[in-house]
């Protein structure tokens, strides 16, 4: 039986919440699955319906100017700032898509800011900033059609097929053109002739200097100047059932033309930047999307707006794009601070009727920015509050999604968007959240503290209370830890019973502690007095932490000290001191833990406390003498967020480790013992500091939130790791005993495919010496076994590579060097020289390992084969002596020996 292995602390990336859009283009296929977003200079692919990333695609170097899908969502086209447009190939699975590149182009001289695909997605148009359009074979690569403008940038382009109605007018136009030419021919002639399909097809083109330019695919040519808006045209759509198309822009202007006669029809000021407008249904409602950041719905017909008045919302958030066709069940917007809202289309229905102010009914965050500090929500700890370097709290679903259909647009996907925070007017700089986690209590830049109550179940995110009075931001903020007493309406329903204080934290170096009010504040001129107010430190405090039974705080602060302060009283009971830099983050241990063991001896558990700090040291500390009793090295930068693990159960503390976790400014988490301060393991997923942390408390699930815009789930897999250890350890005894077995059955065929596979290089070399060395070799076999040839035949590319490294070192050694040449002749021979070339080598000096290994053995060979010869030359000269030799002997037969005495022989002729 195996033995157990020893216990290790193992952590896994789960999940992950990244950011897909950080500003740019979006597009999205008519099936309403495949969204593609720009990240900078590459292009990621997500899952609209599940949340589920894709795919990114990498981009060439330089920044993204545009990109787009077809609506049947076969390609991708990427155009970036080096003038470059790739168009890639999208290959879908049931579970997957595959982008491949098919080609490369380099479509203007200037980038491309604007691009349009036609409804069958085979024509594809770019404009230019030089004011050309071109049009696009997709398949073919080539080019189509070159229109020529002014040279003003293109900044809209919108393919369209007019209605056969709104041809007839140009029929008629036409048939009198005949007339004058041909007399012989009648206009009814002319009018009963069908328009092919293909001369419908027009590219409307909008300009920045407000010109928009309808042009005729079939003629090549321009068919209609529509001037008529004085700034840039950002948006076009045409309704084949209203024979219109409509324009809009940043001159805060709508336009419908009337396509039969190229007149305007209605001209509608709507005092705002519309950056996209177009048709819902089957046209008798548009829609704009502006500076405003709300969506407005107008009547076709009379350009009235059928929406109610609605307030401009924040600057953030003003729609700078926008996404609608009749084939998709939404409207897209885009805002400024790169989150997408999705709002339903209204249906026909309301053409004539007023219609509420459209909310969304799912935003999607395009990036989350820093993440500075975050928070598991309710009871389940389904959700997760998160501090992202604005003045909203944003609040994100971690769950799994359900098993079972599911809609459209799925809400209860992980990392999906559940609601908003609002109501701080700057940056958030700390959250806290109470044992039901329904409370939350926030610190801004603004000066001010608020908590807010969270009860997805309704729907219902409000703020219960604001504090005020600190002079400068307040950059820490703790609620109480202690549960109310179980079956008490405290604990029965937290949501009616808010925490009973507050405490705060702030770089006017003071604390203060509020009482929270049974009801909520309502009216701007309520204020809450502090119940007290300490001067605590004498630098910024970036930290506060209360213990689990809310009787004491502990604050830290950039002046390298953590107090302990009673929080009834709001006196100072002890002060830690040691750190050498500010101290970051503070956090009291957990009500379970066991006695610990300091560098000094053993401490309580409950009486401890762990700190971090720009020293990059953590620190645990003894809150019966403010002691330190054992500091943890191993980050490379400052320590900005320490966390307790959950504590093992009692029957598990022999095997399991007590564990805390700290976040570093080198990007790191790192997990140490506390008993003995070694580093458990450490988890690297970010690219930039991570300020955050936050422990799951029931299944051990680590969060870290760093500055990268990242939120990383690691998951506890110590158990799975241990068992899978065991197992592997049980199963390599079974097959070293396999091996043991065949080879003493002298069953080399299996023996060696073993023992290539458990990687044995003793044994192997027995094996393949026994085989080169057989008194009773196979006949035709290379190596001296037919069996043995088989095997070395049928390698994989991992088996073979791990066979030549092996080769390499017998060959260094003129023992084993026969043997290795044998049976490297017998590879050479088994394969060709392309096998050897092209061998899958993982790694990334995979192709130069095995170029180095393929050196070594020429190099090796070579000298073997000058000694060989040498020796063969040597030979010679032997045998040379030798023939001399017997030339000039006399012949035996004319010898006679005699023997003189007992001790000479001498030979007389």
């Amino acid at each position: 039986m195996a033995n157990k292995a020893p216990f290790k602390t193992t952590f896994d990336a789960s999940e992950v919440i990244r950011p897909i859009f950080t500003g740019g283009a979006i597009a999205l296929e008519n099936g309403a699955r495949i969204l593609a977003t720009t990240l900078g200079e590459d292009a990621v692919l997500t899952d609209i319906k599940t949340g589920k990333h894709i795919t990114t695609v990498e981009g060439d170097g330089e920044l993204i100017s545009t990109l787009t899908l077809t609506p049947s969502g076969s390609h991708l086209i990427i155009c970036s700032r080096s003038q470059a447009m790739r168009i890639y190939s999208l290959k879908k699975t049931s579970d997957s898509i595959e982008p491949q590149l098919v080609r490369t182009l380099k479509p203007h001289t200037t980038p491309v800011l604007v691009l349009a695909v036609d409804r069958t997605s085979t024509l594809l148009a770019t404009g230019g900033t030089d004011g050309s359009i071109k049009v696009w074979d997709i398949n073919g690569g080539y080019v189509t059609h070159t229109f020529r403008g002014p040279s003003v940038l293109v900044s809209a382009l919108h393919f369209f097929e007019l209605a056969e109605t709104s041809t007839k007018p140009l029929e008629t136009d036409a048939s009198k053109e005949n007339r004058k030419r041909k007399k012989s021919k009648s206009a009814n002639d002319v009018e009963s002739e069908e328009v092919p399909s293909a001369a419908r097809f027009r590219l409307a083109s909008g300009s920045q200097d407000g010109k928009v330019r309808v042009w005729d695919l079939h003629k090549r040519g321009v068919v209609a100047n529509l001037d008529s808006h004085v700034s840039d045209v950002r948006g076009l759509d045409y309704s084949p059932t209203q024979n219109t198309l409509v324009t809009a822009g940043r001159d805060k202007t709508i336009r419908w033309w009337d396509t039969k006669s190229w007149k305007a029809r209605k001209v509608v000021p709507c005092f705002e930047l519309v950056e996209a407008v177009g048709f819902i249904g089957n046209g008798q409602l548009t829609y704009t999307a502006g500076s405003n950041g709300r969506l407005r719905i107008w009547n076709t017909e009379n350009g009235q707006e059928l929406t109610k008045e609605q307030a401009p919302s924040p600057e953030v958030e003003a729609f700078v794009g926008g996404i609608y066709r009749p084939e998709l069940p939404f409207i897209v917007c885009v805002q400024v601070d790169h989150t997408l809202s999705l709002f339903d289309a209204p249906g026909d229905a309301h053409a004539s009727s007023q219609i509420p102010p459209p909310e969304p009914f799912r935003r999607i965050s395009g990036t989350h920015d820093d993440i500075i500090d975050l928070r598991y929500l309710l009871p389940d700890h389904s959700a997760m509050a998160l501090a992202t370097n604005s003045e909203d709290i944003r609040i994100v679903s971690v769950t799994e999604p359900k098993s079972g259909s599911q809609p459209l647009v799925s809400s209860e996907y992980f990392g999906q968007d559940i609601a908003l925070l609002k109501g701080h007017e700057d940056i958030i700089l700390s959250l806290d959240v109470d044992w039901s986690g329904h409370w939350v209590a926030t610190g801004a830049k603004d000066r001010e503290a608020k908590l807010w109550r969270v009860d997805p179940a309704n729907n219902s995110y409000t703020c219960w209370a604001t504090f005020s009075g600190h002079a400068e931001s307040v950059t820490a903020v703790a609620l109480p830890r202690s549960r109310p007493v179980e079956g008490s309406k405290a604990h029965t329903d937290p949501l009616s019973h808010p925490p009973s204080f507050l405490i705060t934290g702030s770089s006017d170096q003071t604390v203060k502690k509020w009482e929270i009010p049974r009801e909520p504040l309502q009216g701007a001129k309520t204020s809450i007095r502090a119940v007290y107010t300490r001067k605590a430190h004498d630098k910024d405090i970036n930290a506060i932490d209360t213990n689990h039974q809310s009787r004491l705080f502990a604050s830290a602060s950039q002046d390298k000290t953590v107090k302990i302060w009673s929080v009834e009283e709001g006196e100072v009971q002890g002060i830690l001191r040691g750190h050498r830099r500010g101290v970051w983050s503070v956090s009291f241990a957990p009500p379970s833990t066991p006695v610990l063991q300091g560098e000094q001896g053993s401490v309580a558990g409950k009486g401890v406390i762990l700190t971090g700090s720009g020293d990059k040291t953590l620190k645990l500390w003894n809150l019966a003498d403010y002691t330190c009793i054992r500091t943890f090295e191993g980050h490379s930068y400052t320590v900005l967020k320490v966390a307790w693990l959950n504590i093992p159960p009692p029957e598990e503390r022999s095997k399991k480790p007590i564990l805390c976790a700290s976040a570093g400014g080198d990007g790191l988490v790192k997990l140490w013992d506390v008993n003995n301060g070694e580093n458990e393991c450490t988890l690297d997923n970010h690219e930039d500091r991570v300020w955050a942390l936050a422990v799951h408390p029931d299944t051990n699930m680590i969060v870290s939130g760093s500055g990268d815009s990242t939120v990383t789930f690691w998951k506890d897999t110590s158990s799975e790791t241990q068992i899978a250890t065991n197992e592997a350890a049980l199963k390599r005894i079974e097959q070293e005993q396999e091996l043991e077995n065949y080879e003493y059955v002298g069953a080399y065929r299996e023996a060696i495919t073993m023992a290539l596979q458990l990687n044995h290089p003793r044994k192997l070399q027995n094996l393949f010496e026994r085989v080169v060395n057989s008194k009773t070799p196979d006949a035709g076999s290379l190596s001296g076994l037919k069996a043995v040839d088989e095997v070395l035949a049928s390698l994989s590319d991992e088996q073979l590579f791990l066979l030549l490294l092996r080769l390499r070192d017998w060959n260094t050694n003129a023992r084993t060097a026969p043997m290795a040449q044998r049976i490297l002749w017998t590879l050479v021979k088994s394969y060709p020289a392309s096998r050897f070339s092209s061998l899958n080598v993982k790694g990334a000096r995979g192709q130069k390992s095995l170029k180095e290994v393929l050196n070594a053995l020429k190099v090796y060979t070579e000298r073997h084969y000058k000694r060989m010869e040498e020796l063969v030359e040597e030979s010679f000269l032997v045998e040379y002596t030798l023939q001399e030799m017997d030339s000039l002997a006399p012949a035996l037969t004319n010898m006679r020996l005699v023997e003189n005495g007992d001790v000479d022989v001498i030979m007389t002729s």
